[in-house]
């Protein structure tokens, strides 16, 4: 990496906590911006401040219709949207080319590639492993060239806005939501990992997206499907769930999105999420925190929102509470959409929201398309889509990411390296096949069973697991998300604990239900590299360089 690029990560990790954005305007280009916001309709200003959703991997006549009427300031990609690079990009140039042929501002095309569980663009795109990987390896330099990596993948195909990384803490472990898309909750991993991964996106010209302020971890609930709540005190709230927040802040990230939950602390009605709350986003953020960028909601059409408002209050809402865009999911359409777009024009036309205050979010929408180069937008050659994306050389970056990444948490016993006269038995999921060869290339006598019903080992099953463990020296053990299976907690359970070696290649919480193993390895991602890692970290061919990138409720 050159000494620019080592001089900007380590400019943003000395930065105070919070802090305003490091980025002016130039005087030439806040007179352009000025320029052109004197010069649109309030229809036009108040498109800008919408990422709508438009159904299809073609665009049609509606969609068509709804671009050149709205000039919406944006198109969220999703699962409908994305079949492979070369007919992405014939959709992004048909949806740039469609709003400036009407006369509106080049577009945000964004999308939720957050690695991981999460990633809208799949066939020919590489798979990310979930950013907590990332965080584990504790490498800024590692996390701005993934971050660069991951942002010239889409802009490869017309994307310029990564609705990533999950900065919410992993801080509750029954979250049915956040989880494995969080980046972690070591904040002093995150204070390293985090600005440099926005920092290596944004560099190539895709704005960054922190998500889901102040903090979607700590809940019971999924937005989606109810409001969920969050009932710490501000103090504990400003000392844990706010701090990445912070670090994104101070990394100059593009955009915040406002999650769907309820801060008793902050809000005392409890029909009043974040994401419409004017103390959390003019208050903390923009005026405790000092944040001046893009400030969007989540997808309006959550039954958080829905449940409680209607899409035109909720609009209005929005906008009154300090959000610069309003995004839309896959499940509002077009007519919806619409609604609120109308209903925002009709607030400042009756003096409900003031016209200054649609400026003042159209300015920093400009500003941002500006700064990444969305203004001078160009066409990409379609065919060509496939070519940009295999010179960006991702296989290497996500080898070295489960390099840098794999973590040890405890090794009690010395289990780890197994040495080379110990016996070695070797208990995994059936189907996972590459678990025992790539054990196998170091230790070619190693014993083996397999669960049958990866997800529920029989009794049968679990006699024979400990049959075999009871005749060798060391055992290993991989498990995928056993908290989600009492059967195979019993298997587990049922081995000699103190000279077993338990391998998460998922979820990191594995060891709860197994604490007395005596050595316990997580590799935050089922990919065959992670698998490689783990058997030369087992059997002393490499070290474990990464640190646990969430708390264990195990550990000290």
């Amino acid at each position: 990496m050159d000494k620019f690029k080592q001089f900007l990560i380590l400019s943003l990790l000395l930065l105070p906590l919070f802090g305003n954005r490091a980025d002016e305007i130039a005087p030439d280009e806040a007179m352009d911006i000025e320029q052109r916001i004197n010069s649109m309709t309030l229809e036009q200003k108040v498109g800008q401040m919408f990422i709508v959703s438009i159904y299809g991997d073609t665009i049609n006549a509606l969609g068509r219709d709804f671009i050149t009427q709205w000039q919406p300031g944006g198109v969220a990609l999703f699962g409908s949207n994305a079949l492979n690079p070369t007919q992405i990009t014939l959709l992004t140039n048909a949806f740039q080319t469609t709003s400036i042929q009407a006369g509106g501002v080049p577009l945000f095309i964004a999308t939720d590639q957050e690695g991981g569980w999460i990633q809208r663009l799949r066939e020919g795109f590489s798979a990310w492993p979930p950013i907590a990987l990332l965080t584990a390896s504790g490498d800024a330099d590692l996390a701005f060239r993934v971050g660069q990596a991951m942002g010239a993948e889409l802009r490869a195909v017309g994307v310029n806005m990564n609705l990533a990384p999950v900065a919410d803490l992993d801080t509750n472990i029954d979250n049915p939501i956040i989880g494995r898309r969080s980046a972690g909750s070591n904040l002093d991993l995150l204070q390293i990992t985090l600005p440099a991964y926005i920092a290596g996106l944004q560099s190539v010209g895709v704005s960054a997206t922190a998500k889901h302020f102040p903090g979607h971890g700590d809940t019971l609930e999924d937005s989606h499907l109810t409001l969920p709540y969050v009932h710490d005190e501000l103090d504990q709230l400003r000392a844990r769930e706010l701090q990445p927040f912070g670090f994104a802040v101070n990394g100059d990230v593009d955009a915040v999105m406002v999650g769907h939950i309820w801060f008793s602390a902050i809000d005392a009605e409890q029909v009043q999420p974040a994401s419409l709350s004017y103390n959390i986003i003019t208050g903390i953020l923009r005026d405790e925190m000092g944040y001046d960028g893009v400030v969007m909601t989540d997808a309006m059409e959550m039954n958080a929102i829905s449940a409680y408002y209607t899409i035109e209050q909720a609009a209005v809402q929005a906008v009154l509470a300090g959000n610069d865009m309003l995004a839309f999911g896959p499940n509002m359409g077009r007519d919806s959409q619409i609604i609120m777009l109308d209903a925002i024009v009709d607030a400042v036309r009756g003096g409900v929201i003031a016209e200054e205050r649609i400026n003042q979010s159209v300015r920093r929408i400009l500003h941002v398309k500006a700064e990444r180069g969305i203004l001078d937008w160009q066409p990409l050659e379609p065919l060509e889509a496939d070519q940009r994306i295999e010179s960006i050389q991702a296989p290497a970056l996500i080898q070295e990411m489960f390099e840098r990444g794999v973590s040890v948490v405890f090794n009690h016993e010395n289990l780890i390296p197994i040495q080379p006269a110990e016996t070695v038995a070797l208990i995994y999921p059936a189907g996972r096949l590459r678990i025992e060869w790539t054990c196998r290339e170091h230790r070619a006598e190693l014993q083996w069973a397999q669960i049958g019903m990866p997800d529920h080992p029989t009794d049968a099953d679990i006699v024979n697991a400990v049959n075999l463990a009871s005749g060798v020296d060391r055992v290993i053990v991989f498990t995928d998300n056993v908290r989600e299976s009492t059967a195979y907690q019993r298997l587990v359970n049922a081995l000699p604990l103190p000279k077993t070696i338990a391998i998460a290649y998922r979820s990191p919480y594995d060891a709860v239900a197994y604490p007395a193993v005596g050595a316990y390895m997580v590799t935050y991602a089922p990919h065959d590299e992670a698998l490689q890692v783990a058997c030369d970290i087992l059997f002393g061919r490499a070290l474990a360089h990464g640190r646990l990138s969430t708390n264990l409720p195990i550990l000290p």
